[in-house]
């Protein structure tokens, strides 16, 4: 399997307001990206379960022009609060760093990614 720190230039997260996070994942060019892109590994409903969130509040947005696909989610906590260990929010992207993006479908399946596929093409139609 591929991971996605090996096909990615830079995987980066950081606050997007003290209720939000966005990660930052960056290719070189945009052979690599298209290829993540049609493996449909990253999508709202693998990263909501990868960092405990509801799939409706996850935002997947790729962007063609920059060989890059931006996720927005809620934080666990709150920036700041008692409980939370990464008040940036800098140390998020870690979970990413391991993810397999060259998996094999499902039994009998196509991997069930095929609306998160369609919902990414149309996101990144209205950015081009």
């Amino acid at each position: 399997m591929t991971t996605l720190a090996e096909l990615a230039k830079l995987i980066r997260s950081k606050n997007a307001g003290p209720f939000q996070l966005t990660v930052d994942i960056m290719f070189a060019d945009e052979e690599t990206y298209e290829r993540v892109l049609a493996g449909g590994a990253i999508n709202a409903e693998r990263l909501a379960a990868i960092y405990g969130v509801e799939a409706e509040r996850v935002r997947v947005i790729p962007y063609a022009a920059a060989h890059s696909i931006k996720v927005t989610l809620p934080r666990p906590v709150v920036s700041g609060d008692p409980g939370d260990g990464d008040t940036m929010g800098g140390q998020q992207y870690a979970p990413l760093v391991d993810l397999e993006v060259d998996r094999p479908p499902a039994p009998g399946g196509d991997g069930s990614t095929r609306s998160a596929t369609a919902d990414q093409s149309t996101v990144r139609e209205q950015c081009e």
